[in-house]
């Protein structure tokens, strides 16, 4: 019988990055949300692993589990808080020398959580509409939709040249 733990470990090395990444883009860019999605989820797979290891699946499992939690975590009230000010910042226009996936990541960031995890899945996990609708539980109409709302956000986002600097929203 093979050892769970070194199985979960080789699971782990050959994943890790992969999470970490749609982690950090399911969490609006926020590296610290991140780990701590990624710890979240690798608990949940560790607790389920001999099923999963019997019945295989564990990527789409694991990207389930992820969005799952990445969605829950965004209704809790300290995550909803807003910082009212008087007027907004003032946001510069030079985008000379910056990295445009800076700027996707941060219009990405913008985007309700819902839209986000569908264009993840969708765009960056290279997932088909029906693999996407089956991760999030939705029909395939609601995940068609949202990613073309959440494509034409990111496209005014990114058309308005004003993505805001991290810590600005």
């Amino acid at each position: 019988m093979p050892d769970r733990d070194a199985e979960f470990g080789e699971y782990l090395d050959s994943r890790a990055v992969v999470m970490r990444r749609t982690a950090f883009l399911l969490s609006g860019g926020d590296w610290h949300r991140a780990e701590d999605l990624v710890q979240t989820t690798l608990a949940k797979i560790y607790v389920a692993w001999p099923r999963l290891n019997r019945e295989g699946g564990v990527d789409a499992y694991s990207r389930k589990v992820m969005v799952r939690s990445a969605i829950d975590e965004s209704r809790r009230a300290f995550r909803r808080r807003e910082n009212v000010v008087e007027r907004l910042p003032e946001v510069g226009v030079d985008p000379v020398g910056v990295d445009d996936a800076v700027d996707v990541r941060r219009a990405l960031a913008l985007l309700p959580v819902g839209q986000r995890a569908v264009v993840v899945l969708r765009y960056w996990e290279d997932l088909s509409v029906a693999e996407t609708a089956q991760a999030l539980g939705k029909s395939e109409g609601t995940i068609k939709s949202q990613a073309a709302k959440g494509l034409a956000a990111l496209r005014k986002h990114l058309a308005d040249g004003r993505i805001l600097v991290e810590g600005q929203r």
